[in-house]
C-alpha cells in the first residue's frame, strides 16, 4: 500500500511538470499580446518645398499610450537618425527651415513641449575607411587609406515604402559602387526577416547599411564604419557591454550580441540603446558560409561640433559625441574584393534592449527531453504498483465457509 502511494505522487508530480512544462512551450508558440505603437510618417515636416536644400528630414511619430517616439532621419551632411521620447502622446516637431539649413546655430529643430522630452540620442554615420590588409592581419592601424568623410557624398533622395527609408549615396572618389542606409520603423514586436534576423521592439527602429560594388584601392582591403553617438550630456552612451547566449538559431554560429548603452550607475535599466550582432554579410542574399566577424573599439569622447551633421546642430545646443569604430573581417577572412558587398545590421531604441530568449523550436526540444525520461519513469512506477497489486491477490488466503 505504501509503494502504491508513492508511486501516485511520484505521477502526479510528474504530471504536473509535464503540464507546466509543455504550457510554457504552447505559451511561446502561440506568442501573445504585444505591445503597439500608431506610427505616421512624415517627409520635411513644415517644409514649402518638397525637395530643401541640402537633403531630406524623415520624421517617423510611434505613438503610444501615453508616451511618443520621434525618429528623425536626415541626410543634409553625415546621415544621422536622432530618437526622441516623451512623455505625452501629443507631442509634436517643429523645423525652422531657414535655421535649420543654415547650421550656424541651434533651434532649427524642436520637439514640443520641450518639458516633455525624456531624453534624446543621435547617431551618426560619420565616416567610411578602408586599409589595406597585406599581412592578413585584420589590423586597421597596418596601412589605412584616407577615408571616405560621408558629410561630403551625394545623397539620393528617400525611397519611402510606408515606416521604411533607402538612402544611397556615393563620392568622387567613391568608384562605381554606393553606400546605403535603410531605416525601419516598427509599431509591434518581430524579427527581421533576412540574417541577422534582430529582433525588434515597438521601441526600437533598425538601421542595415551596406556597401556594394565599390572598387576597392587594394587586392586586400578591408573596411571600417565610424559611428558617433551625439547626446545633450545627460545620458551619454559611453560603454559598450557584450552579451553572450546558448541560442544560435536565428544567427547561425553568433552567441554574442553588443550593447552600447549609457552608463547608468551600474544598472541594468538604460533609458536608450544601440545594438547588434558582432557579424557581417558579404552577399545580399547571405548563407552562413558568407558571414564575416565584425568588432568594435571603446567608446571615446570626441570634439569637433564644427563638422557636426544638420540635423545635430539644429537640436543641440551643447552636444556632447562618443565615437567608436566597428571593423568587418578577421584574419583569414575573405577580403572585400571577394564579393564587393558587405551588409551590417543594428537596431536604435528606447528603454531596454529587446533580448532573445530560448526559442519556441530550443523549448519544445528541451521539453521533449526532460518529459520523456518523467514519462518512461511514471510508466515504470505504474507497471510496478500494477504488479504488486496483481501478486498480493494472487497469493492471499481464500475465505472458508
Amino acid at each position: 500500500m505504501a509503494a502504491a502511494v508513492k508511486t501516485r505522487s511520484f505521477g502526479a508530480s510528474a504530471l504536473i511538470f509535464l503540464f507546466s512544462v509543455f504550457s510554457l512551450c504552447q505559451s511561446l508558440l502561440s506568442g501573445g499580446e504585444t505591445f503597439h505603437r500608431k506610427l505616421s510618417v512624415e517627409l520635411n515636416p513644415g517644409s514649402s518645398s518638397s525637395l530643401p536644400p541640402g537633403g531630406d528630414l524623415l520624421h517617423v511619430r510611434a505613438v503610444g499610450d501615453n508616451d511618443t517616439l520621434h525618429f528623425l532621419f536626415c541626410s543634409q551632411g553625415a546621415p544621422t537618425l536622432l530618437l526622441v521620447h516623451t512623455n505625452t502622446s501629443s507631442s509634436a516637431v517643429k523645423v525652422n527651415w531657414t535655421q535649420f539649413t543654415d547650421r550656424s546655430h541651434s533651434g532649427g529643430l524642436q520637439v514640443e513641449p520641450e518639458t516633455s522630452i525624456l531624453y534624446s540620442t543621435a547617431l551618426v554615420f560619420s565616416r567610411l575607411l578602408e586599409y589595406n590588409d597585406v599581412n592578413d592581419t585584420a589590423d586597421p592601424t597596418s596601412d589605412l587609406f584616407p577615408p571616405y568623410e560621408l558629410r561630403d557624398f551625394s545623397w539620393s533622395r528617400f525611397n519611402l515604402s510606408g515606416p521604411t527609408a533607402l538612402l544611397c549615396g556615393s563620392a568622387a572618389n567613391f568608384v562605381n559602387g554606393s553606400l546605403c542606409l535603410q531605416l525601419s520603423v516598427f509599431e509591434a514586436e518581430g524579427r527581421g526577416q533576412s540574417w541577422p534576423r534582430l529582433l525588434h521592439t515597438a521601441n526600437s527602429s533598425q538601421l542595415t547599411v551596406w556597401l556594394d560594388g565599390v572598387l576597392p584601392r587594394a587586392s586586400q582591403s578591408r573596411f571600417l564604419l565610424e559611428l558617433q553617438a551625439v547626446g545633450d550630456g545627460a545620458y551619454p552612451l559611453s560603454r559598450v557591454e557584450v552579451h553572450r547566449s546558448i541560442d544560435d538559431e536565428f544567427t547561425p554560429s553568433i552567441f554574442k550580441v553588443s550593447r552600447w548603452v549609457p552608463s547608468v550607475n551600474g544598472s541594468s535599466d538604460v533609458p536608450v540603446f544601440i545594438q547588434w550582432k558582432p557579424v557581417a554579410y558579404r552577399r545580399s542574399q547571405p548563407a552562413l558560409e558568407d558571414a564575416t566577424p565584425c568588432r568594435h573599439t571603446e567608446p571615446r569622447l570626441q570634439s569637433g561640433e564644427e563638422a557636426a551633421p544638420g540635423l545635430v546642430r539644429a537640436f543641440y545646443a551643447e552636444p556632447e559625441t562618443f565615437g567608436l569604430n566597428v571593423s568587418f573581417g578577421l584574419a583569414g577572412e575573405p577580403f572585400y574584393n571577394s564579393t564587393k558587398f558587405l551588409s551590417w545590421t543594428l537596431l536604435v531604441g528606447s528603454g531596454s534592449p529587446p533580448v532573445d530568449s530560448f526559442s519556441p523550436l530550443v523549448v519544445t526540444m528541451m521539453a521533449v527531453g526532460l518529459g520523456t525520461p518523467m514519462i518512461l519513469l511514471l510508466l515504470g512506477g505504474v507497471c510496478v504498483c500494477a504488479r504488486k497489486r496483481t501478486a498480493a491477490t494472487a497469493t492471499a488466503y481464500e475465505p472458508i465457509n
